[in-house]
């Protein structure tokens, strides 16, 4: 199996731990010609969630975890992110990395771009970005980025949408 490219908050390399406890990081790269962004604001959570999408400009790119997921800890992730609700599908991508490209599978919204992250997800995604050892300014940009204030509200039973 490809390996998993975690972004957003499953960049965090506890969180992963805890989700895929049988699956280790092989390494970190790039997902050059994309960029995060957020969608499916109205779902009914805290805000808009974590997604990828394609994006021409020079300078896209999203940092990524790369994992040798086994297949029960993808089984396991596949529901966290609301896979089987179709929530989220997986795509295939090619991620470079210091050792070379690799192909990697992904979790993207299927849903509509838009909307705004709560504050308490964006500082998910950022402190992730940084536990996983994203560069200062992909952490920086995060931090910087538009968002709602957070609400306090919970996700849906069953899901995590952290991708």
């Amino acid at each position: 199996m490809p390996q998993y490219a975690a972004y957003g908050s499953n960049l965090h390399p506890a969180r992963m731990a805890e989700r895929a406890p049988h699956s280790p990081l092989a390494e970190t790269g790039w997902l050059h010609g994309w960029r995060l962004t957020f969608g499916g604001e109205d779902l009914g959570w805290d805000g808009a969630l974590a997604t990828v999408v394609q994006d021409p400009s020079p300078d896209a790119a999203v940092y990524v975890g790369l994992y040798d997921l086994t297949e029960p800890d993808a089984r396991a992730l596949d529901e966290v992110e609301g896979a089987d609700m179709g929530l989220y599908r997986r795509l295939r991508v090619r991620i470079d990395t210091l050792t070379g490209q690799v192909v990697a599978w992904l979790y993207v919204l299927d849903g509509y771009e838009g909307g705004l992250p709560s504050a308490r997800y964006l500082g998910m995604v950022a402190d992730a970005a940084e536990a996983a050892g994203a560069p200062d300014d992909y952490v920086t940009a995060l931090r910087a980025r538009p968002c709602r204030a957070s609400a306090g509200g919970e996700a849906p039973p069953g899901f995590a949408g952290t991708s």
